[in-house]
């Protein structure tokens, strides 16, 4: 409704940021004010991760100046090349420069200073690993997703539906059980079943209870959506992001083909990786060295 006031925002330079993931009403008010401000825009097109919301990447559309950054600040050269691996993937025309003062290495972390997982499910499991092996922990965005999650799984349980908009259209928890084991589809919905069947919704509710804030937390845990724009010093990638589905056809020999790497899986993978400064575990996503595709360059 403020969009279509036709607002004029009094100020001579306008800045948008993280441009490639605009919601096109904010591309109207933006641009509406060309006729008497200078107008910038900020963004990495490589981390447009919000596509499936309706945001897009108006940088491929603005009439300006381009300028490129492509040296980093936050990590060293080791990281650079891991970040260049998956914009490749994606199809991005930049690489990245690491600063070479920076000593960041790629290695196994035990007590990592924030796991980053694909999916809410991926995130809840992390928390209960962590709150079960005696550390604080805290969930970007707070507990309400997890909350939200396990609520829907009680009432599954309990014969009752659910409107949680990744379960509602199950009637039963059964029927959730036998999509997740036999349905190829529902291989994403299988570790949250198993995390329900071990430790029941009450448990979950609970661990949620005991979520701190991040800067009382030893270890924060987030989705790699939510992980946009952060930094730790020590990341680890959680174990929910799978490499693609193997091709229908094998190859001469008969061994499975790994199937192709999806665009917006790389970018987001390149958002998850690009969060360290000291230490990345690639955890969940060391299976791209071993992609026919992963060592583009």
């Amino acid at each position: 409704m403020w969009a279509l006031s036709e607002p004029k925002i009094d100020a001579d330079f306008l800045l948008l940021d993280e441009a490639q993931d605009t919601n096109p009403v904010v591309e109207q008010v933006f641009t509406a004010q060309r006729g008497h401000a200078q107008l910038i825009m900020v963004g990495d097109s490589a981390q447009a991760i919000y596509g499936w919301r309706g945001a897009t990447d108006v940088m491929t559309r603005f009439d300006g100046t381009p300028l490129a950054l492509t040296q980093s600040f936050r990590f060293g050269p080791h990281l650079a090349r891991e970040a260049n691996r998956w914009l490749a993937l994606a199809g991005a025309p930049i690489r990245l420069q690491g600063t070479e003062a920076i000593p960041t290495r790629l290695d196994t972390v035990e007590t990592p200073d924030a796991v980053l997982c694909r999916t809410n499910i991926g995130a809840m499991t992390q928390v209960l690993t962590h709150l079960q092996a005696g550390r604080r922990v805290a969930l970007t965005g707070g507990g309400e997703s997890l909350r939200s999650l396990a609520l829907a799984a009680r009432d599954l349980k309990n014969g009752r539906p659910t409107s949680h908009p990744e379960l509602f259209l199950f009637p039963s928890w059964g029927e959730l059980q036998d999509y997740a084991a036999y349905d190829p589809a529902g291989a994403d919905l299988q570790p949250f079943v198993d995390l329900i069947d071990t430790h029941t919704p009450d448990a979950l509710l609970a661990a949620v209870s005991q979520l701190v804030d991040e800067q009382h937390a030893q270890v924060t845990v987030s989705t790699a959506h939510k992980a946009k724009g952060r930094e730790w010093p020590t990341v680890q990638i959680g174990n929910d992001f799978r490499p693609p589905k193997d091709a229908e056809e094998p190859d001469a020999q008969g061994r499975p083909v790994p199937g192709p790497i999806d665009d917006a899986e790389a970018r987001l993978a390149y958002v998850a990786v690009t969060r360290a400064r000291g230490c990345l575990d690639l955890g969940g996503l060391e299976w791209v060295h071993d992609h026919p595709n992963g060592n583009p360059e």
